[in-house]
């Protein structure tokens, strides 16, 4: 199954840490949502993947999903946040339910937050994601399209 992701990793990078050994083991197009973005018509799984800011995935990814994601497809979630939780990736699904989208399932896990007054204390989760927490991004992504092809 053709397979891409759109993307937004501020600040420290870290859900493009998660994307990254995604890519190095999988046949996928990462696209990032701040630049210009193609269609994603051509691609049977879409994931929409970002940091989390005030409870929700960035505004860029959450506009760009808004636009360009096309109806009926097959998508997941993937996000990174100070302190997770599995209402972040509620605004970005409603998107997608509302496009008459497949949501194959969501995965968050903690990632370096130094926004707001967490930057006066060193920050959240130095040094996160770690690696069990990439390699977990992993396996959630193979087992997720184990399922996907299935149907």
């Amino acid at each position: 199954m053709k397979t891409a992701i759109l993307y937004e990793s501020a600040h420290h990078g870290n859900t493009k840490k998660l994307l990254d050994a995604i890519r190095a083991r999988y046949d996928v197009v990462l696209i990032d949502a701040t630049g210009a973005v193609p269609s994603l018509e051509e691609y049977d799984v879409i994931g929409i993947a970002s940091g989390v800011a005030y409870g929700k995935f960035y505004k860029e990814i959450l506009a760009q999903t808004e636009a360009r994601l096309p109806r009926r497809k097959k998508v997941f979630f993937l996000y990174t946040a100070g302190k997770p939780s599995d209402s972040h990736a509620n605004a970005v699904r409603v998107i997608a339910q509302a496009k008459d989208c497949a949501c194959l399932g969501a995965f968050g896990c903690k990632g370096y937050d130094t926004y707001g007054p967490f930057k006066l204390i060193g920050g959240l989760n130095r040094g996160a994601p770690k690696e069990k927490d990439i390699q977990a991004a992993v396996e959630f992504y193979s087992r997720m399209m184990a399922e996907a092809e299935k149907n």
